[in-house]
């Protein structure tokens, strides 16, 4: 059985609380435990903050489309825009070593995800797709 979601809402840095309450509640139907439900969360915001910085530079006019989809065998998020196309070869956190604010929410979602993957096939805008299997806690 296939359970699904869609939700858009504006660019708006204020709707962000909403998308971390989503998330968590379908996260939750899934099973995750608590730890994984919470890095979900940030890392679902994470990535929609991203949208708004990078993609839309800030303009809050904008929409963003947020899919979730579970199955008994994976939790997926899908987040699409229509702003900047991003350059798949720039997109990596900063190095590790470099300590200070910023930069490194590239690597915390690809530290809760299993698969980080853009679908470079679109002409415009940009979609991630996010995949946690279920059952194999990181």
């Amino acid at each position: 059985m296939k359970d699904s979601l869609r939700i858009s809402f504006p660019s708006h840095p204020k709707y962000l609380s909403v998308v971390r309450l989503v998330t968590v509640k379908i996260a939750e139907q899934c099973g995750f435990e608590e730890k994984i439900i919470e890095e979900i969360r940030l890392a679902v915001d994470e990535a929609c903050a991203n949208i708004i910085k990078h993609a839309y530079k800030g303009d809050t006019s904008k929409e963003i489309v947020l899919k979730y989809m579970n199955t008994k065998k994976k939790f997926t998020v899908i987040l699409e825009d229509r702003g900047i196309k991003a350059d798949i070869r720039l997109i990596k956190g900063r190095d590790l070593e470099d300590v200070r604010p910023g930069g490194l929410g590239v690597h915390f979602i690809r530290r809760v995800f299993d698969v980080f993957e853009y679908d470079e096939k679109r002409t415009k805008g940009n979609k991630l797709i996010l995949i946690k299997y279920l059952g194999r806690e990181k």
